[in-house]
């Protein structure tokens, strides 16, 4: 497991332009870049105009909304110009796609986080989710309008992967990590401490995870490592949504095909950052 020191680093002019280092690109370098591939019973339209499909387990739901509904704001957004220079954000809304299949109480979702390849993820907007009954579906707006929006819970790409609220959004999600496995864990603890997203201090300058890449201290930072690949550590993060549920969450998998091998023997997959979500509502 990743062991995260956080620590304060000042941005040089590059730093802000270009907001980290992708240990995992396809090609199996190291390149510069954002911290960021069973049909339904019935159709159901959503409020906002858009077609969403509902299924039974074992089958495939892919949703999406405008991001024109959500809960209320916990606050305003702090330090949103070094914000969009840090992540990189961009006023398009992003191209992936999310696909969520049943695995009996679990839906497993996969979450195109590409961004476009590691060489063009700074020039690449990110993708906007947010957890339904009916599985994890695409918010589909920019990062500018994610800034004033709470119809997101995360928000994702490449391996960087961060919620709605504090220093991230105007959101209410909040993050505990636990010590248990997913298949244990079956509610969530009282014991659980669940804080928002703050990676910046009060001068606005980035707090990094400690890893050296120059990545923001993201709570959900500690689903990755590195071994010359991207490797999943297995840990169980409870994820509170802004209506006052909760869900258990572990990133399964980065790549697309060859995960395993990554996690044992450092080889690295393919399709990297095709996310791979295991999750439930508690």
């Amino acid at each position: 497991m990743k062991i995260i020191f956080a620590h304060l680093a000042p941005l040089s002019l590059l730093g802000l332009a270009l907001a980290c280092t992708d240990p995992a690109s396809d090609d199996g370098e190291t390149t510069v870049a954002d911290t960021g591939d069973m049909d339904g019973e019935s159709d159901a339209t959503t409020e906002d105009g858009e077609t969403e499909t509902s299924t039974e387990a074992g089958e495939t739901t892919e949703t999406e909304t405008t991001g024109e509904t959500g809960g209320e704001a916990c606050g305003e957004l702090p330090c949103e110009d070094a914000l969009i220079l840090d992540l990189s954000l961009q006023e398009s809304v992003a191209e992936g796609e999310v696909n969520s299949t049943q695995d009996g109480e679990d839906w497993v979702s996969v979450v195109d986080a590409t961004a476009g390849g590691s060489m063009a993820a700074a020039s690449n907007p990110w993708i906007y989710l947010r957890m339904t009954p009916e599985g994890l579906e695409k918010v589909a707006i920019d990062d500018y309008a994610a800034m004033e929006s709470t119809a997101w819970h995360f928000a994702a790409k490449r391996y960087g992967i961060r919620v709605n609220s504090g220093t991230s959004g105007p959101g209410c999600v909040h993050v505990a990590a636990v010590d248990a496995s997913y298949a244990d864990l079956s509610a969530a603890p009282d014991s659980a401490e669940y804080a928002a997203e703050d990676f910046y201090d009060d001068s606005c300058t980035l707090v990094e995870d400690g890893v050296g890449l120059g990545d923001p201290n993201y709570l959900l930072a500690d689903w990755w490592g590195y071994a010359g690949c991207v490797t999943t550590t297995g840990q169980v993060f409870l994820v509170e949504l802004d209506d006052g549920s909760v869900a258990k969450l572990t990133v399964e998998a980065y790549y697309g095909e060859g995960q395993e091998g990554c996690n044992t023997m450092g080889t690295m997959g393919s399709e990297s950052a095709m996310l791979t979500w295991r999750w439930r509502l508690l």
